[in-house]
């Protein structure tokens, strides 16, 4: 399965992507924010991002462009509960896979991630 790097601010949404990935055989790494996210990529390898758009410190999407630039690579998915992002998000469509809206159920986010792996 894949190494994957997940980066959200919210305990609750992260807890839960990172068990649903792992329960599905990936290995999985979570980081709070951006940031933080950028310092495990340098220590990578990974398969996929999965991001969250709005976070502390370096938002999804200027780790989304950062990221592609430094590993072309990585597939990357972006997640937000907010309307108005996924629309700023679309502008990368060239550089990540797709847009996860939140709230999302188990099955629905362990498919965006094997879409994306698959691609």
């Amino acid at each position: 399965m894949a190494k994957i790097l997940v980066a959200e601010d919210d305990r609750a949404v992260s807890a839960f992507v990172t068990r649903a990935l792992a329960h599905a055989g990936h290995e999985v790494v979570a980081v709070p924010d951006g940031l933080a996210a950028l310092d495990s990529l340098a220590a990578g390898p990974y398969e996929l991002l999965l991001t969250d758009i709005v976070m502390p410190g370096l938002d999804g999407i200027a780790l989304a462009l950062k990221a592609s630039k430094d590993f072309p690579a990585m597939r990357i998915l972006l997640m937000t509960g907010f309307s108005a992002e996924r629309q700023r998000a679309h502008n990368l469509d060239a550089l990540i896979h797709r847009v996860v809206a939140k709230p999302f159920s188990l099955d629905e986010i362990c498919a965006a991630v094997d879409e994306a792996l698959a691609a």
